[in-house]
């Protein structure tokens, strides 16, 4: 399956989503903040990247621009996920380069769905 880097800084949500998607058989790297989300899409080349929206140290738009800024990263699938589901989030969200954008609290279903449409395996978007 696919490995996963998931950038969340809430606990409680990294690791309840974190063992959902291992139980769907993803390999699933943590990252706390925009910041080591940025350095470990970096290093470890993630299939795909969760992307928490609300993050410490630099948000999720702006680890969003830099891994899509880097030619190294750049192919790498992003899915802001965001609590604050506003009017125009989902537009700003692509606008900084996220592929797609689901809010919170995740519906599993719906974002195995994207997940699996962005990896190229099908599902529903």
């Amino acid at each position: 399956m696919a490995k996963v880097l998931l950038v969340e800084d809430n606990e409680m949500n990294r690791d309840m989503l974190s063992r959902r998607l291992m139980r769907k058989g993803h390999d699933i790297i943590l990252a706390v903040d925009g910041e080591q989300g940025v350095a470990m899409a970096a290093d470890e080349r993630p299939d795909l990247v969760l992307m928490d929206m609300s993050l410490p140290v630099i948000d999720g738009w702006e680890a969003t621009r830099r891994i899509k800024a880097d030619a190294a990263t750049r192919h790498i699938p992003i899915i802001a996920l965001t609590a604050h589901a506003m009017a125009g989030d989902r537009e700003k969200a692509i606008a900084a380069g996220c592929d797609d954008y689901d809010t919170k609290p995740v519906e599993l279903t719906r974002l195995l769905g994207k997940i699996e449409a962005l990896l190229g395996r099908g599902g529903q978007t």
